[in-house]
């Protein structure tokens, strides 16, 4: 009876052995070689069609080297996995990229960046997971950003999932797209765990665009990008952007750490950042922009650490068009910008910028509500002058004096070194403290057309001061 046991044991392990390898399509199989030079968009597609059709399982790129494809789609019930060691390489030629089936870029005035590298729509529960790396390989030499003998290259982002559910995408390095790493339109229920993206090889790279996502969990990941490290966007009137959190993440970016908004024709509400650190960006840690239909509120960042970063925040409410669905010249009627608190934030920028500051301005008759900034220790460079502190008023956002969507840079420098608040109704800063490195001959603190003010231990220099 007991032999009968053991063996009874061995064929039910062989069984579960044979079912599982079943469900394991390695792309080698299907003739892909990992040679840097064959292109095995094909093979890698077919081990995916296969995988989908049998009930789903693991599509296996393994065995070291470099896969190179063009555009692949992504299907429901496969987890692309990709070893440790082994890449998976976008195409450097541009015919080998799909130009039909593969949506678009949502923003207005962008449409080089249409292509892509690995696509979904409409696709459940799939995942990316491995130690491997996904390179885009879009160099400049090869993807350009300007006209090259009258030729107008596109870039392909890297990866692109449109109306797509319950996805994960864990362990993974995403490197050198030639525009942005990732672009995430109208998903829901999203888990991102210990990623990678070095996105550094062309223009634009941001790095995971939700436009429209709901229940997105991002986690314990690092990023080094040459534009937004993370976006939070919603394109669509119906779409909101919602129940986000971010924790556990490091940020280093030549632009911003997180923007928010600019697409914001549906709501952007909900959200939680927590425990990351921001150091070296050239723009913004936080930025928050609210330029369409859309309102945007219910949002808590805190415990976050920064290091040469000229505006920890940088807050905006104002008119303008970013949709590309949005006819040129009309605007949409602007709602409310409300409700986020900002706590427990550390930023050293004493070798930095010495126009730093946090910056919220709203327009007239559009403010900015119930804002809460507490718990800051704000160190900036300094160094102004009495002469040079002498600043014109700060141009206001308003339709007629931008071109575009607002940055800092059409600011120009600022009659402040710490806080600079604008259009707003309600604001809350407590146990705030600002020290410059150098002296500075401006205001520490502005207000201007801010009302239902409480303020509470702000110090400057480690002296108590009283706001007008």
């Amino acid at each position: 009876m007991q032999k009968l046991k053991r063996n009874l044991g061995i064929i039910v392990c062989l069984f579960f052995t044979i079912i599982l390898q079943a469900r394991e399509f390695n792309i080698s199989k299907y003739g892909a070689v990992n040679d840097g030079k064959t292109i095995n968009t094909v093979a890698v597609q077919k081990a995916i069609d296969d995988c989908t059709k049998n009930g789903g399982g693991t599509v296996m790129v393994d065995g070291g080297g470099i896969y190179v494809i063009g555009t692949i789609f992504m299907k429901s019930n496969v987890t692309l996995h990709i070893d440790n060691g082994t890449v998976l390489q976008g195409s450097k030629y541009q015919e080998d990229y799909a130009k039909e089936g593969v949506h678009k870029v949502m923003y207005a005035r962008e449409t080089t960046k249409d292509l892509c590298l690995i696509y979904a729509e409409n696709a459940t529960s799939f995942a990316i997971e491995g130690h491997g790396t996904i390179d885009g390989n879009g160099h400049l030499e090869y993807f350009p950003k300007k006209k090259v003998k009258g030729k107008l290259y596109q870039r392909p982002m890297l990866l692109r999932f449109k109306d797509c559910s319950d996805i994960s995408m864990r362990d993974i390095h995403l490197i050198n797209p030639a525009s942005w790493t990732s672009v995430w339109l109208y998903c829901n229920n999203i888990t991102i765990d210990g990623i990678t993206i070095i996105s550094r090889a062309n223009f634009n790279g941001d790095g995971l665009d939700f436009d429209g996502c709901q229940d997105v969990r991002v986690s314990n990941s690092s990023f080094d990008n040459s534009d937004d490290s993370i976006c939070l966007q919603a394109s669509l009137p119906n779409k909101p952007c919602r129940n986000i959190t971010v924790t556990n993440c490091n940020f280093t970016t030549k632009w911003g750490g997180m923007r928010i908004g600019l697409l914001s024709r549906g709501n952007i509400e909900y959200v939680t950042v927590s425990n990351c650190t921001f150091k070296d960006i050239q723009d913004s840690g936080l930025k928050i922009q609210q330029m369409e239909g859309g309102e945007m509120s219910n949002m808590t960042f805190s415990n976050l650490v920064m290091e040469n970063v000229p505006r920890p925040i940088f807050m905006t409410f104002c008119q303008q068009t970013a949709s590309v669905d949005t006819p040129i010249g009309t605007y949409e009627p602007l709602k409310r910008m409300h409700n986020m608190k900002f706590d427990n934030i550390i930023v050293d920028n004493s070798k930095g910028d010495r126009h730093s500051a946090f910056f919220l301005t709203g327009i007239p008759g559009h403010e900015i509500e119930d804002i809460s900034i507490t718990n800051v220790d704000f160190i900036v460079s300094g160094g102004v002058s009495k002469e040079d502190a002498k600043q014109e008023k700060v141009k206001e956002y308003t339709l007629e004096n931008m071109k575009r969507w607002p940055e800092f840079f059409t600011v120009g420098s600022l009659p402040v070194f710490g806080i600079y608040a604008r259009h707003m109704n309600g604001l809350n800063l407590e146990n705030i403290s600002i020290r410059t490195n150098k002296k500075d001959m401006r205001a520490p603190v502005i207000l201007d057309n801010v009302k239902n003010v409480t303020t509470r231990n702000i110090k400057v220099n480690r002296a108590l001061i009283k706001l007008k």
